[in-house]
């Protein structure tokens, strides 16, 4: 296991974003918002190439704000 300075810190925003829509998603009742917050602070765990974890970081933030999901 490589721990790189710079992956940690993308890690630890997408987190934080994560965190945010968990949050949201959960007193708004909005599931889109909550999936994508689980989705966020999950995926890390899995992906271990710096560009796949910035472009899967970048979908699943984007995700709420294109697909309608009342």
């Amino acid at each position: 296991m490589n721990i790189e300075p710079g992956k940690l810190f993308i890690e630890f925003l997408f987190g934080l974003v994560g965190t945010g829509y968990f949050i949201f998603g959960r007193k708004q009742g909005r599931y889109l918002f909550l999936g994508c917050g689980l989705g966020l602070g999950l995926f890390p765990y899995f992906v271990d190439s710096i560009w796949a974890i910035l472009l899967v970081g970048a979908a699943l933030t984007a995700v709420p704000f294109f697909i309608r999901g009342d």
